[in-house]
């Protein structure tokens, strides 16, 4: 066509208007269109876009309808199946709540203001705060210190600044090793609160997640189980046994004893001599004695009993004391020392080897904590009913009774099991203990427990039960002081120690451990027998973030 295709600048000359000579075209064979400067004809490309566009809309209505359809979590029961049950659950919060997995109400966007384009990282935290750059003067003290002229170890003493020595340490750290440590904190932390009681040397501090179990209904009261852990599924499986035992009507717990232990070893120059001195220390006419002078150490640490064990020339004697709301280990190797030193006078040719002789026994599996108790012996119990089995645990009380029999009884038996005929003692325990400060190598023997299940009522209800002998908790000392775990201890009404009733805060928080495990064990064991662990444990135990992007620094 010859219709002007002509710029405006080549129809002007001289500021002159040119004419256009303009040729018709026959309209029936070259009329010009708008579509003409498609690629495709325009029927085609309606066709292409009208279909496209349905396709989408179908799309996003089938995907939506599969959003929003109820949710299959395995911890929940069906609503129309536990109306009846829930009615009986007197709390004002559900204790399932903490499992709805429904769709969250996103509220409406305030503007329409793009956000900026963030470039995704795998494990998103919240920024870090930043440090400053070190000083000069800080920074001639990195070079000392990587020069190892002067001892890492001796910074807080020698700068008097805890917050400045770590931050000086962490450098130095980076430097000597040539690895970065920008994921971990240091700012934020007080670093005085840990200087000769929690950690030497430190570089900065963790962060683990804190969940929440419960309510947890015990002896008539109810509480929030505090639960540091980074395993999924734990926290929303204690959960659920925590639901269960309520709508049961509760769990009871019974202290059945209260002792820290210490056993050193000495030794002599004869069997019999160490015979001697274990006769001596077993004598009813000594104690009296013997505990005069261990009681000296504290005004909570008071001598229970002294058993011995000789071992050819070598003898253990293992001291068990009170200790009040301390977990206590320093309190009763006090009142050893003494008694150690006492007996020098009387027994001159005694040697002793350690304060420590490992029949006490701390931190290791061993069959006189599981058999003798060594800390806070309980058993706590509940009795869970039939319906709550089928509709909250989703399983029935038969296979529970022969799951247990045949797993945490017959099972653990044949491992040759010490402590262990539990499912996962060990896991609330572990996750209870460093929400509330306790120690966490201790986990070892206070997570010796045995899990028993009966049916009761001709069969329709469930009696289980946990017995734990050697739970090692304190609520005054070491972690316990920190203001995270405090928090947790305060959370639970058992911070600090106990004025009106020395050493009833940590026997609560004993009888709290045990309780808990009395939940998780409920809901692992129920998970089991209905055969869902791999598929919660796919569901809440798997992260969809791309973990092959992580790289060493």
């Amino acid at each position: 066509m010859d219709v002007g295709k002509r710029s405006a600048m080549e129809q002007i000359k001289g500021g002159k208007p040119m004419k256009m000579k303009v040729k018709f075209v026959d309209h029936e064979k070259d009329v010009v269109k708008a579509s003409d400067a498609m690629p495709l004809p325009l029927d085609i490309t309606n066709a292409i876009f009208f279909t496209l566009f349905f396709s989408v809309v179908y799309f996003c209505s089938q995907a939506g309808s599969l959003i929003l359809q109820p949710s299959n979590d395995i911890w929940a029961a069906d609503d129309d199946e536990e109306e009846i049950i829930l009615k009986e659950d007197a709390r004002k919060v559900p204790c399932g709540q903490a499992l709805d997995c429904s769709i969250p109400k996103i509220a409406p966007i305030a503007s329409a203001v793009a956000a900026p384009k963030v470039s995704p990282k795998v494990f998103d935290e919240k920024p870090m705060i930043e440090t400053p750059p070190p000083t000069q003067e800080d920074e001639d003290i990195i070079k000392a210190v990587v020069a190892g002229t002067i001892p890492s170890y001796s910074l807080e003493s020698k700068l008097g600044d805890c917050k400045r020595a770590a931050s000086i340490r962490r450098e130095a750290l980076q430097r000597t090793t040539g690895k970065s440590l920008d994921g971990l904190p240091l700012e934020g932390f007080d670093y005085e609160s840990i200087l000769g009681q929690c950690c030497e040397m430190p570089v900065g501090y963790i962060t683990i997640p804190v969940g929440i179990a419960g309510p947890l209904m015990l002896d008539g009261r109810e509480f929030s189980v505090p639960m540091a852990t980074t395993e999924g599924c734990l926290v929303a499986s204690t959960n659920r046994g925590c639901k269960a035992i309520n709508l049961s009507g509760g769990a009871s717990s019974v202290l059945l004893k209260d002792g820290m232990t210490r056993a050193p070893v000495v030794r002599f120059n004869s069997a019999k001599r160490a015979a001697e001195l274990k006769f001596f220390m077993e004598d009813p006419d000594n104690y009296e004695t013997i505990s005069t002078v261990f009681n000296k150490s504290s005004r909570f640490g008071r001598l229970q009993t002294v058993k011995c064990a000789v071992a050819g020339k070598n003898l253990y004697m293992r001291f068990c004391c009170s200790t009040g709301d301390a977990m206590g280990m320093n309190m009763v190797s006090k009142g050893v020392q003494n008694v150690l030193d006492f007996l020098q006078n009387d027994f001159p040719d005694m040697d002793v080897i350690g304060i420590s002789g490992n029949y006490c026994s701390d931190k290791k599996p061993a069959a006189v904590n599981w058999i003798e108790g060594r800390g806070k012996s309980v058993v706590c119990e509940a009795v869970i009913k039939g319906d709550v089995v089928t509709k909250v645990l989703k399983t029935n009380v038969a296979a529970l009774v022969e799951l247990n029999m045949l797993k945490n009884l017959t099972g653990s038996a044949v491992a040759g099991a010490l402590g262990g005929f539990n499912a996962h003692a060990s896991n609330i325990v572990s996750a209870v203990y460093l929400a509330t400060g306790q120690d966490p190598a201790q986990n070892i023997e206070s997570s010796h427990c045995i899990t028993m299940m009966e049916a009761i009522n001709d069969g329709k209800d469930l009696h289980v039960s946990v017995t734990m002998p050697s739970i090692e908790v304190g609520t005054v000392g070491g972690g316990t002081q920190l203001a995270s775990q405090s928090a947790c201890l305060n959370l639970l009404g058992v911070k600090g120690a106990n004025r009106e009733a020395p050493g009833s805060n940590a026997r609560q928080l004993a009888s709290v451990v045990a309780g808990s495990v009395l939940a998780g064990e409920l809901s692992l064991m129920s998970a089991i027998a209905a055969g869902q662990l791999v598929k919660s444990h796919m569901k809440y135990n798997r992260s969809n973030k791309d973990v092959t992007t992580i790289a060493s620094a």
